[in-house]
């Protein structure tokens, strides 16, 4: 039999901390559960166990504790956060099923010893998942530990350990007794490290044989010294380090096989955290967790029927499994074929839709604009809660413990869907977020789906002829690196570039991982002054990424009509911003001369150009007219160079004498506030020490006092609501300010700061999106929106019409909002994205 035995508070540490803070749309934390999931779920598809055991600690004193008044003193305690969710987690792991362990008295360290015993001793092997080396010592032919690092769990069997310590994995208790243990209290034997407890335990055998041959020359006088004076606190920290294999509990391996637990309640409660995929993963119903009413009675199975010609009133849409489109209109389901669905985009009835992008595209395929769609139940799910994985009707109606009508074999979630529609509305509505729905959001799909439509076209003859041009001159930097390490290796391996580096070369090694030398892109710039081959490896790698992400993924996904047609998705950045994707236009490169060329590629189609209109300093308008500050808001309103004027105020200079350091200090602050940087974070960006740094930022709120006022209100008002609001009233939750963890509030204060103003841009530029795409079409223009990078609108457009679409661009960006500053664009127009930029 194989038995696996769960450290439970070892790994849900592990969790919490490796996880940043999540909650559910109502504020209760999550990661630690999530993360503990995911672990079990990755433990039992790796090794699938017979049995498995969770053990935990209990908050009991355990024997250790009454033998030893310091054991484990200096810990601090179990953080709030995870706290409020170990019941939860308890709760959930016995509804999935699974047998859980403690004892009063007793550490989980000593369940896992018992149970590894008991199971070697009925003839069965133990696996023991944890991220405490304690467990080491239990280690031997029948029991493995699975050791949990940041990045990986390692199996350590006898051999692991012996190639690891050198020593038999039950004599690192007395390594252990010797050298201590700082994060249990363990005191050891002060003056003795690991490296010479180890070394002693190699050589005499054991912590008693060491004090049997303490006159052995080979032991050190100061070492000896240090021995004799403290026998009894490594006799005592013996004690303490070594696991009890005697705890009083169920023994018998076959005692701790998953049970069948109650897989709704536990799929109820995984809806109710949100963690619908979870739900699949655990290959739970995700339909099981129904109203009461829903269990008194059998519901009414439905047959689809139909579509009617001329149907009116209010009919939900949404796609099945198999991503057939389905309607529903009370108690009865329809399966419209295309043409039908497309005819009732644009009939009398007011359609609510779950996630209308889809049926967007098939209006405009059809000639039409989808004019009936009316609510789209995604996009509301997504501003109720941006911080979700997904959202799909099935797990949202159990999330809002929405029952079922009725039951339909050809639309699994007909039953659901017009109540959850309902539900999400009138959620939407309280929330104040219904008009960004109507104004912004929907309209926006619309938008989108014509834009992944068009698509962009490219050069495909350009792009392979970069791409062959950069493999020749990776060969030669590779040639180069090669010449200066003295022998050729994997540049692309961490291990052999650390080995390269730093046991060749000789450069000084910065940080260390599980895996060894870390060569990352910090790392590395860190080591540029020691030797001219880190700047060939930074050039190798930023080529090669230019290569497979770039030039191959773009040439990938080139259409057959010679364009690129990416997808946008609405539904996926928390500050409500939009993303792309399959592949990211957005993140073309333009901060290199190299990487910016790959933008000479899309062009413009025959007879067209692109105009490109780009908001000028958005964010730094929007920070200036929510502060009321009058200095900042008068210089936008003169035209002014804002970092120049925000550098003469500081220093209480005419602009003239604003030196180029000056200006691009005060940019780097203008920025930096919107950001929540601190003087650390600055002075990076400037080059300059961190004192530097924090006298710039301090004498930058002394002359903007109501920027730092309003950044202060920004944090406090999210810390009594619990989330953060765009001036479009876009929400976004922060349980991160409640937290006890100093990082994990600091950046939360961070985004309270930063997320009122980036969402207030994301908006703007959806709403402005939105406003030019039916003026194109009010104007009958040819010209079409393209791609939107952040605060930046691409139109391809005949030359005829490129005058008008840059007039159209200018008004509908610049006068999509009255605020106290102008808002102004920078248009541009070239037969290529460079030349247009």
């Amino acid at each position: 039999m194989k038995l696996m035995v769960l450290d439970g508070n070892s790994l849900v540490n592990r969790a919490f901390f490796g996880i940043k803070l999540l909650t559910t749309k109502d504020g209760r934390y999550t990661n630690a559960i999530f993360g503990f999931q995911n672990i079990l779920l990755n433990l039992l598809a790796a090794h699938a166990p017979d049995a498995v055991a969770i053990a935990w600690d209990e908050r009991a004193p355990t024997f250790r504790h009454k033998a030893y008044d310091g054991y484990k003193a200096t810990r601090h305690g179990m953080p709030e956060e995870l706290a409020q969710q170990m019941p939860v987690l308890k709760a959930l792991l016995d509804e999935l099923g699974f047998v859980q362990v403690s004892r009063a008295g007793w550490e989980a360290d000593d369940i896992l010893g018992t149970l590894a015993a008991a199971c070697e001793a009925a003839g069965g092997t133990t696996l023991l998942a944890t991220g405490d080396r304690d467990s080491l010592q239990l280690v031997d032919g029948a029991t493995t530990v699975l050791l949990a690092t940041n990045k990986e769990t390692i199996p350590m069997d006898p051999a692991a350990i012996r190639e690891k310590y050198g020593v038999e994995p039950a004599q690192l208790i007395d390594v252990k007794s010797l050298m201590g243990d700082s994060s249990d209290n363990i005191p050891g034997v002060p003056g003795i490290g690991e490296k010479t407890a180890l070394a002693l335990v190699q050589r005499f055998g054991s912590l008693q044989a060491v004090y049997d041959h303490l006159d052995d020359p080979a032991i050190k006088p100061g070492q000896r010294a240090k021995l004799g004076a403290n026998r009894d606190k490594a006799e005592l920290s013996y004690m303490l380090g070594t696991i009890r294999k005697d705890a009083p509990i169920d023994t018998d391996p076959a005692a701790y096989r998953r049970r069948p637990g109650d897989p709704a309640a536990a799929a109820h409660r995984l809806a109710g955290l949100e963690m619908h995929k979870l739900i699949g993963r655990w290959q739970l119903d995700p339909a099981a967790p129904g109203a009461p009413a829903a269990v008194d009675k059998p519901l009414p199975a439905v047959a689809p029927a139909p579509l009617p010609d001329g149907l009116t009133g209010r009919v939900c849409l949404a796609r099945n499994s198999d991503g057939r489109w389905y309607a529903v209109q009370g108690d009865q389901v329809f399966l419209p074929d295309e043409p039908q669905l497309a005819a009732l985009l644009e009939s009398g009835a007011e359609l609510w839709a779950f996630d209308a992008k889809p049926l967007y595209h098939l209006a405009l395929d059809h000639g039409g604009v989808g004019s009936a769609l009316r609510f789209d139940g995604k996009l509301a799910a997504y501003l109720l809660n941006p911080s979700a994985s997904s959202y799909a009707v099935a797990p949202l109606a159990a999330e809002y413990d929405v029952p079922a009508a009725f039951t339909c074999e050809d639309a699994p979630d007909a039953g659901v869907l017009a109540a959850l529609l309902e539900r999400l509305a009138a959620a939407l509505e309280e929330s104040g977020q219904r008009p960004l729905h109507d104004e912004v959001e929907l309209p926006l799909a619309r938008v989108l789906a014509d834009m992944e439509r068009a698509g962009f076209a490219v050069d495909a003859g350009g792009i392979r002829a970069f791409g062959d041009s950069l493999r020749g001159q990776l060969d030669g930097i590779l040639q180069s690196i090669y010449e200066e390490v003295g022998y050729t290796f994997n540049v692309n391996s961490p291990k052999q570039l650390g080995e390269a580096l730093f046991d060749k070369l000789g450069l000084p090694p910065r940080k260390k991982t599980s895996r060894g030398y870390s060569t990352d892109a910090e790392t590395l710039e860190s080591l540029r002054p020691y030797s001219p081959v880190i700047g060939q490896i930074l050039k190798y790698r930023t080529y090669a990424k230019l290569l497979s992400t770039y030039v191959e993924g773009l040439l990938n996904a080139l259409g057959e009509d010679g364009r690129i047609h990416s997808t946008f998705i609405q539904t996926e950045a928390r500050t409500g911003r939009i993303s792309s994707t399959e592949p990211n236009l957005q993140n073309i490169p333009i901060r290199t001369e190299l990487g910016s060329h790959l933008r000479s590629y899309f062009v413009a189609g025959p007879g067209n150009l692109l105009v490109d209109a780009d908001y000028s300093q958005i964010e730094l308008r929007i920070l200036a007219h929510v502060t009321g500050d009058e200095a900042m808001q008068q210089a936008f309103r003169d035209g002014a160079d804002i970092h120049r004027s925000t550098a003469a105020k500081i220093y209480h200079i005419p602009e003239s004498e604003v030196t180029p350091q000056l200006r691009s200090a005060s940019k780097a602050i203008n920025f930096g506030i919107m950001y929540g940087k601190g003087a650390y974070s600055l002075s990076k960006d400037l080059g300059v020490t961190i004192k530097e740094a924090d006298a710039f930022l301090k004498t930058y709120l002394a002359a903007f006092p109501k920027v730092d006022g309003y950044m202060q209100d920004c944090i406090a008002h999210a810390r009594e609501k619990g989330y953060v609001e765009t001036l479009f009233g876009r929400r976004r939750a922060l349980p991160e300010l409640a937290s006890s963890n100093f990082q994990v509030r600091s950046s939360g204060e961070r985004m309270a700061r930063n997320t009122p103003i980036q969402g207030t841009a994301a908006d703007i530029i959806k709403l402005a999106m939105v406003h030019v795409w039916q003026r194109l079409r009010d104007e009958h223009l040819q010209a079409r929106l393209l791609l939107q990078i952040h605060d930046e609108l691409i139109v391809e457009a005949p030359e005829s019409e490129v005058e008008e679409v840059k007039r159209v661009l200018r008004e509908e960006m610049e006068q999509v909002v009255q605020y106290s500053v102008p808002l102004t664009t920078d248009v541009g127009t070239g037969k290529t994205w460079l030349e247009a930029h």
